[in-house]
């Protein structure tokens, strides 16, 4: 029998969906493996989960993670909290759960913080175009 998980994860505008199933830990984000990600930064941001779980339980599971919609560092955070969540619920760990809210919690819980919406009378959300008397 073929066990198959799946989570999700969202930051700003990007959405993560991760499908893990027992394996070898192969990792693919967007078809790519983890490892050749770039920026760098955003690869790290990636491997915190892995790097938090360990070896022993990540290398029982892969895990393939399709992101849409933001720019790369928000969707680096979705596919973060897809990862993390899917192996909370994938080995039913309630150490790990607590490990990764220890470390930091948006890691599990979303972050709400959205931008705001442009209004008249100003090239911004806040921002109003300058006056010029002269």
């Amino acid at each position: 029998m073929v066990k198959i998980l799946i989570s999700s994860g969202k930051r700003k505008t990007a959405i993560a969906r991760a499908t893990l199933k027992n394996g070898s830990g192969r990792i693919y984000i967007n078809g790519v493996p983890v490892e050749l990600i770039e920026p760098e930064l955003a690869r790290w941001k990636i491997m915190e989960p892995l790097l938090l779980a360990g070896l022993d339980k990540v290398g029982k599971v892969d895990i393939e993670v399709n992101v849409k919609g933001g720019g790369f560092m928000g969707q680096a955070e979705a596919a973060r909290m897809a990862i993390a969540r899917g192996l909370v619920a994938w080995f039913k760990d309630s150490k790990l759960e607590k490990k990764f809210l220890e470390y930091d919690r948006t890691m599990l819980s979303g972050d709400p913080r959205r931008t705001e919406p442009k209004k008249f009378g100003g090239p911004s959300a806040r921002r109003r175009f300058q006056k010029s008397y002269r």
